[in-house]
């Protein structure tokens, strides 16, 4: 970097503000700890006081009274103030409680503080052959040579020959102690980076629509041309290079199967002895995966309607502005109208002609006349009985949210299986369908419709009755977390078959 450069940055960047502020002790220890430890994307502003009220009244009890003189509210001002920019304060929808946020800028300046530690151990092998395994994706994946493709396909099922033959005669190389725990340290470097990097997804995604907003506002052009121009990039957000790789990361999280892979491996790496580790965050990383990326697409999903809303306003106001100048063109004709004078006076009779044919106008059709039929009318009877009008059935939700719940203290995620393996099914298909429509701010419903789970249940002429559905999975409560459409299930199923599926 240049000296020019330096200096630039050392007056814009908001992560050096921080690291150069007088409170940059308190700041780096409350907003790490509050959302970056505990992960924290949206937090009302009475909350936040409340937190930061206990951390001054801690610290000046500690370091000595007037330490930290002002009140909560003024420093949270100050850190969301526009010349620092290390809170994000905004409004939320239904809510008129301001709500805050953290800025890349602290997750920047943490990270760096984090980073001067001092670390026992350093680990460069397995960094290597990652790099290595990059370069060859790189490499092989961007070729269109089907030759050099085969040939690094040939070569790595040579491999994985050689490697099958040595484990089936019991050869094979198990990794050494400090293999094991230097492989570790990447994967809990690699998943705290892209945990942070999620704040920044988020403010890129928030700047393109500030690009786009700009760009319609300061629009000197035709209206046809700014439509072309919006309509053109109606997904520049979505199609934008950060767009698509942060889609390809949710769609590869979102997979259930992934998901208890990636749980179980996890798990299974913090067991061993060489890399024991007790950080609950790094055991639950991917729940906060799937939190922080619902979120952002929560943000995609919200600046996409605003983007919509903003163009409706913007056409609005154009039709309210033609509206204008036709009133005016009026009002001038008018003043014309009854300007009488000499040299200026000339009347139409129409203008336009008016045409009329003979033939357009329609022949005289009398009104049929319809004879109605009084006598021999019998009352009638009805045919069916009527107690089925009053053999409704209820489903009480709030049973069924209370297992749930139940469920999810056990684990960070449940599915309907396991949900009706320990409370089955009471009152057949009615009570499955209120399952699925369950919503509530205890706990979060994603649908996965790239599988399916059976339920069954006993019917009330004991029949065994089945119904397949996407799997249906409830995580942890997420500060942003929205209601999922359901799948559809078909209630036409015949309830006197003794064992018949329903889809």
């Amino acid at each position: 970097m240049q000296f020019d450069e330096i200096v630039a940055v050392r007056r814009s960047n908001a992560a050096w503000r921080l690291l150069r502020a007088d409170n940059a002790p308190l700041l780096l220890s409350f907003l790490g700890r509050v959302f970056v430890d505990d992960n924290v994307r949206e937090i009302s502003e009475s909350a936040l006081v409340s937190l930061l009220d206990e951390e001054l009244y801690s610290l000046n009890e500690r370091l000595g009274e007037g330490t930290y003189p002002r009140s909560p509210k003024a420093y949270l001002d100050e850190w969301s103030a526009a010349d620092t920019a290390w809170l994000r304060k905004y409004y939320v929808i239904e809510s008129d409680e301001p709500h805050y946020d953290a800025t890349p800028a602290v997750e920047r300046a943490v990270a760096w503080v984090r980073s001067l530690r001092d670390r026992d151990f350093v680990g460069t092998e397995s960094r290597l052959k990652t790099v290595l395994e990059l370069l060859r994706q790189i490499v092989y994946g961007t070729t269109t040579d089907a030759e050099v493709r085969l040939a690094e396909l040939r070569r790595r099922r040579a491999e994985l020959d050689a490697e099958i033959e040595a484990a089936e005669r019991g050869e094979f190389q198990v990794l050494d102690a400090t293999s094991r725990r230097e492989r570790y340290q990447q994967f809990a470097d690699i998943a705290r980076a892209l945990l942070s990097d999620f704040r920044e997804v988020e403010t890129n995604f928030r700047t393109l629509d500030r690009q786009m907003r700009e760009r319609i506002a300061t629009w000197r052009g035709t209206k046809g041309e700014l439509l072309d121009e919006i309509v053109g990039s109606r997904n520049v957000i979505s199609d934008s290079d950060q767009g698509r790789s942060f889609q390809a990361f949710y769609d590869l999280l979102l997979s259930a199967d992934r998901l208890d892979e990636l749980d179980e491996l996890v798990r299974h790496a913090q067991g061993l002895d060489e890399v024991a580790d007790s950080d609950i965050r790094l055991t639950n990383i991917h729940h906060d995966w799937l939190d922080a990326g619902t979120r952002a697409q929560d943000t995609v999903r919200r600046l996409s309607e605003q983007l919509r809303r903003f163009l409706d306003d913007q056409a609005w106001l154009e039709n309210r502005r033609v509206m204008d100048l036709l009133r005016s063109i009026e009002s001038s004709a008018y003043a014309i109208r009854d300007r009488r004078v000499d040299d200026f006076a000339q009347e139409i009779d129409s203008p336009a002609p008016s045409v009329n044919l003979p033939l357009e106008r329609p022949l005289y059709r009398p009104a049929a006349a319809v004879e109605v039929a009084s006598e021999g009318i019998e009352e009638g009877e009805a045919q069916g009985a009527s107690e089925a009008l009053f053999e409704q059935i209820h489903v009480d939700p709030a049973p069924l949210i209370d297992g749930v719940r139940r469920a999810l203290r056990r684990s960070g995620q449940v599915t309907l299986a396991e949900v009706l393996a320990e409370r089955p099914l009471e009152q057949g298909l009615a009570e499955l369908v209120t399952y699925l429509s369950l919503t509530d701010d205890g706990f979060g419903k994603v649908f996965d419709e790239s599988a399916d789970e059976t339920v069954s249940w006993t019917d009330e002429s004991g029949g065994r009755r089945v119904a397949r559905v996407p799997r249906v999975i409830y995580t942890r409560p997420s500060p942003t977390a929205s209601p999922t459409a359901g799948p559809t299930v078909n209630p036409t199923a015949d309830p006197t078959a003794p064992d018949q599926e329903t889809r």
